[in-house]
């Protein structure tokens, strides 16, 4: 059969569309059934290595959403040698199993920043994102002055955890739950996790880390600093052989 009047054909076009779309479907969804999990598994000296945002770092996620970044950002590496050389290792499923929604992204105007976490000083992060051009001269990205001006707003952090606690993410509301996350996670994480403490956790963070340079006040910029600088530092790839994760894929 020739291809041409398989195109000229508006019924002999449908049917085989219909077939290959039906292939190309059983090909990805197959496997599923073949497999016991999607996500790798990540534990240091028995512990998941990769958690749940805490306080501070989901409240700066938020405004990371809100600007806008993801959309100029990806923060997903791709399998292959040169993304390797330029961000590192490749990023597993298990880094963004509590994403919701996830920000692997679809194109790249910036840099990939799933590993951008501990690369700069909490320093270089503000004044890039108050004037990008003045650390990064070809930088396109606009500038984001009035983070480092206004307040955090944080007094609905607690509802923000219990409504991703109630699509899968393992925030603690009792003291059973908080065991399960001690157990899993180590006591001072699961500190982090414990939704009756979350304005206290999230005070305490920003007051130590102090992200924006003020330990005065608490800025958005806190917050956003403070979610860029944990991506990419849950998983140390120093502690796995190479090729352990393969194994998952």
């Amino acid at each position: 059969m020739k291809h041409e009047k398989i195109e000229t054909n508006a019924g002999w076009l449908i049917v085989l569309t219909l077939i290959v779309i039906s292939i190309g479907g059983l090909v990805e969804i197959v496997p599923l059934y073949f497999i016991d999990e999607t996500i790798e598994e990540v534990k240091v000296d028995g512990k998941d290595a990769v958690r749940p945002y805490s306080a501070l770092e989901l409240a700066g996620r938020d405004i990371y959403q809100r600007e806008g970044c993801y959309l100029c950002h990806s923060q997903m590496i791709r399998p292959f040698r040169d993304e390797k050389l330029r961000y590192g290792h490749y990023s597993l499923a298990a880094e963004s199993q509590y994403d919701h929604p996830f920000q692997w992204g679809s194109k790249r105007t910036g840099p990939d920043l799933a590993r951008v976490g501990g690369k700069y000083s909490n320093e270089w992060h503000v004044q890039h994102l108050v004037a990008p051009r003045s650390v990064v001269k070809e930088s396109i990205m606009p500038n984001y002055p009035w983070l480092l001006e206004s307040p955090l707003k944080f007094n609905d952090i607690a509802d923000h955890m219990r409504a991703l606690k109630m699509v899968g993410v393992p925030y603690s509301k009792t003291q059973a739950e908080y065991e399960q996350n001690v157990a899993r996670f180590g006591e001072d994480v699961a500190k982090r996790l414990d939704i009756t403490r979350a304005e206290q956790n999230l005070l305490e963070q920003a007051g130590s880390g102090n992200y924006d340079g003020v330990p005065s006040r608490l800025t958005e910029m806190d917050a956003l600093v403070a979610y860029l600088q944990v991506l990419g530092t849950m998983v140390d790839f120093n502690k796995f052989d190479d090729g352990h994760f393969a194994q998952f894929r």
